[in-house]
């Protein structure tokens, strides 16, 4: 038999059923995610205590009314078929109607995410730009007083309570000093003049060439962004110390300084490279927290995202929407934690080969 007809093991022809395969456990991964997480939303609106036929008609209707609406509920029906039809409609986009709204929960969501979305994109970018290099200097100067200033101010963002970080802020930054905008995403001036098209009032703004309300958009934003921003960073600034210090502690970088490398260039280029790696799911994770963990960030500065619609849904016990809420951001971090992995797979060679 010639060489020729033996295929190399990292051969193109050995790729294509590896990928397929890992491909395959991938998917596989997230569908029986999906399922467990409708599962427990499932469960969860089954044994709270709020009845939901109540919620539909009202605690003054008739019991033929009631008896109607439970079996249009399906509720009369086993809870494995119950979680079948759950499941079903689920698949399709249709998570059930508002009670408080008396609107489809889907497009509730997809009204008030994009308010979540725009300030948690902030938030991370801040948290990023300011956490990685503060991280990377506390571990270059370990133990030394820039080491210590960052770990006290890392240590006071993931201690301190968020809804007292803002509720601080507002009394400084807007009602002592003034240089940010108040509560809500946009003054009532500017509020009906701006077509949402995107629902993310800065993209809009822009776009519309409307830079009066852009300015006043982004002078409601920081004060909420820089928080999350601040609470983001706290994180990302520890992980990347402890990357770094790992890192640093590696052969290839006591060889780098034997032969005279730059100390900027081994710190910047070669070790954060290689710390880049696992920092790519921290950053990740923490995007996925900031969506679905500023519920009371948009409570304390009255901002119209998706926090606030679970806020409002659980003080009047609707369970549809708190449990459709609920599924979207189980949905968000299943999706980044896909990204981070794939993104892991992309920037590590290592895991390719161990693939």
């Amino acid at each position: 038999m010639s060489d020729s007809t033996i295929a190399p093991p990292g051969g193109r022809s050995g790729a294509l059923p590896l990928f397929a395969r890992k491909a395959g456990r991938l998917i596989a991964s997230v569908l029986v995610t999906f399922v467990g997480l409708l599962f427990v939303t499932f469960l969860i609106g089954r044994v709270v205590p709020v009845d939901p036929v109540l919620a539909v008609v009202g605690d003054r209707a008739s019991q033929s009314t009631y008896d109607a609406a439970y079996i249009e509920l399906g509720l009369d029906k086993p809870l494995y078929q119950q979680f079948w039809i759950y499941l079903s409609n689920a698949l399709t986009g249709d998570l059930g109607t508002s009670m408080l709204t008396k609107k489809n929960i889907t497009e509730d969501i997809a009204r008030v995410f994009p308010a979540t979305l725009e300030l948690a994109t902030a938030g991370i970018i801040l948290g990023t730009l300011f956490g990685i290099p503060l991280g990377v200097l506390s571990a270059v100067h370990q133990a030394r007083l820039l080491d210590q200033i960052v770990r006290v101010v890392g240590l006071v963002g993931y201690s301190a309570p968020i809804f007292w970080l803002g509720l601080l802020g507002l009394l400084v930054f807007y009602a002592k000093l003034g240089i940010v905008a108040g509560p809500g995403r946009i003054d009532i001036a500017y509020e009906y003049s701006v077509t949402q098209k995107t629902g993310l009032l800065l993209v809009d703004t822009a776009m519309q060439g409307q830079w009066d309300a852009f300015r006043n958009v982004l002078a409601h934003l920081a004060l909420p962004a820089s928080l999350l921003g601040y609470f983001s960073m706290a994180y990302i600034s520890r992980m990347t110390r402890s990357f770094m210090l790992a890192e640093l502690a590696q052969e290839y970088v006591t060889t780098a300084r034997v032969k005279g490398v730059a100390e900027w260039r081994i710190i910047w280029i070669h070790a954060l490279r290689n710390a880049a790696v696992p920092l790519v799911t921290v950053v990740a994770l923490s995007y996925a927290n900031l969506l679905e963990g500023s519920v009371l960030t948009e409570t304390v500065f009255a901002w119209p995202g998706l926090g606030q619609y679970l806020t409002n849904s659980l003080q009047n016990a609707d369970m549809n929407a708190v449990l459709g809420g609920t599924l979207v951001i189980g949905v968000i971090f299943v999706g980044l934690n896909l990204l981070s992995d794939l993104l892991y797979t992309l920037l590590d060679p290592r895991v390719r080969r161990r693939a």
